[in-house]
């Protein structure tokens, strides 16, 4: 949780205080400011292209790691938008179906994730913040080890769930 010196509002200084259940970070002023420390909504894609899942390793990952496409909602942007405007970004497909798979809390980096199942077509292109892809079939994408990214293992096992990689 952010923890402010200061309200952002009045400038009088913060205090913590239960609040609705949980300790909160308000304002001792009289503005009524409080900080609810809401999730950062995040988009994530599960793309299956020319036949293949694509997973993706962001340049500051080490290594071998790789995931899902993801990334930040802008002002106002639905989440199904998201995710075609962040996999045309990232890989340069463009996306043809998009199918909800689920919301996901990831508590630790307080974000509320909404992953989608993203049929997309095109020539991959990588841009700067992508380092590599790792292309898999069906059977490989499902034994595949996420390692600490152990969300997209979840995602891939909902997917299989829903019947969308089913479908391939």
């Amino acid at each position: 949780m952010q923890h402010y010196l200061f309200c952002p509002m009045c400038t009088s200084p913060i205090v913590t205080k239960f609040l609705d259940g949980r300790d909160l970070d308000v304002c001792s002023g009289d503005c009524g400011f409080v900080h609810w420390n809401n999730p950062v909504p995040v988009v994530a894609a599960l793309v299956y292209c020319n036949s293949q899942f694509i997973l993706a390793r962001n340049r500051a990952w080490p290594e071998g790691l790789f995931s899902l496409i993801s990334g930040f909602l802008d002002a106002g942007e639905l989440p199904s938008s998201a995710i075609a405007r962040e996999v045309k970004e990232e890989l340069g497909l463009d996306v043809l179906s998009c199918d909800f798979i689920g919301f996901y809390p990831l508590k630790k980096m307080n974000q509320i994730i909404t992953a989608y199942y993203v049929r997309a077509e095109g020539t991959i292109f990588l841009n700067e913040e992508i380092a590599d892809i790792k292309k898999l079939e069906k059977d490989s994408l499902i034994a595949f080890d996420f390692g600490p990214l152990k969300l997209g293992k979840v995602v891939v096992d909902d997917a299989l769930l829903k019947g969308l990689i089913s479908r391939v």
